[in-house]
């Protein structure tokens, strides 16, 4: 749950059920998904009303929904050759088809299976909460069926991620959890989301020319490495700059500048994305990971903004409500 595994020859074999679900769905990465179902719940907390029962059941929601994306995302990529003897992909978790520890038809056991639970959890929060909770469920179904195809081969799965981990689950679970949505929620979860989207991006960067060669049109192949890079750093760049006009017209307490702690770190990021891969892993640079470097990189900076941007609004909510 908290590390891409690595599994030795019979070692799959002697798994329970519930840890082969947990690694062939790469439970590892949707620790970001919950971290949105969090912030989601801290706004609503903030500007409404925080509700335990359908904020439990908008997180368990997501969470089968980003977990049946992935699973769906292996069985397809699969079965149109991208992922065949894609080195890059075994360093973001185990491939279950490609590895041969699953069967085609064992895998979409998981995918239906997985899937339903989502479904399940969903109509229980509309039947809970009404609204416009329906809408925004079957937008989040159309990104987990049309993400991995048609979306990311038409340049379209950069902009699906900014939108999935920012409006429709930050601000889709405060309003599911209080009814409540403003500007301010709006341009928050952007703020947030420009993180996992600029990690989605470095993978896709790293990948250049394996996804041209397969035929996968992400946003950097139709960029261009050098642009796709400069996209990154203004993502980077431009977390800090709202979070700055937050603060500046009122529409957020000045504690959200604590972000800025982690500004010497985005000086290093920018460095990094303003020149190519090196040509050889540094020295220092963790040996599990390369090849895979932008990636890793735009996941360390994620990792240390998001925890400052989320702390800073849970303080100051604390504050506000004092």
């Amino acid at each position: 749950m908290t590390t891409v595994p690595s599994l030795a020859d019979g070692e799959w074999q002697q798994l329970p059920t519930a840890t082969r679900w947990l690694i062939a769905s790469r439970f590892s990465v949707i620790f970001m998904t919950f971290m949105s179902a969090a912030l989601g719940g801290l706004l609503a907390a903030r500007f409404g009303s925080f509700d335990t029962l359908p904020w439990v059941l908008c997180t368990v929601g997501l969470i089968l929904a980003h977990a049946t994306n992935n699973l769906l995302n292996d069985y397809t990529d699969s079965k149109r050759g991208v992922d065949k003897g894609n080195y890059y992909r075994n360093q973001y978790g185990v491939h279950v088809l490609e590895d041969g520890l699953l069967s085609p038809q064992a895998l979409m056991r998981y995918i239906v299976v997985t899937g339903l639970a989502a479904i399940v959890v969903g109509a229980w929060l509309i039947g809970l909460r009404g609204g416009m909770t329906g809408m925004l469920m079957l937008a989040g179904a159309f990104f987990v069926l049309f993400y991995t195809w048609p979306l990311k081969y038409l340049g379209l799965g950069e902009p699906a991620v900014l939108v999935v981990w920012g409006p429709l689950m930050v601000g889709g679970t405060c309003y599911v959890v209080s009814g409540v949505w403003n500007d301010t929620i709006l341009w928050l979860s952007l703020l947030y989301a420009l993180g996992p989207t600029s990690v989605l991006f470095g993978k896709h960067i790293d990948k250049l020319e394996l996804d041209r060669d397969k035929g996968v049109r992400t946003l950097p192949v139709m960029l261009g490495e050098r642009l796709a890079r400069r996209c990154v750093q203004g993502m980077l760049l431009l977390q800090y700059a709202g979070c700055l006009a937050l603060v500046v017209t009122g529409g957020e307490h000045w504690l959200l500048l604590a972000v800025f702690a982690a500004a010497p770190f985005l000086l290093r990021q920018l460095r990094v994305f303003s020149e190519v891969k090196p040509a050889e892993r540094p020295e220092r640079f963790p040996d599990n990971l390369w090849p895979l470097w932008f990636a890793p990189n735009a996941f360390a900076h994620t990792r240390r903004f998001t925890s400052l941007f989320i702390g800073a609004l849970l303080i100051s909510g604390i504050l506000q409500a004092l």
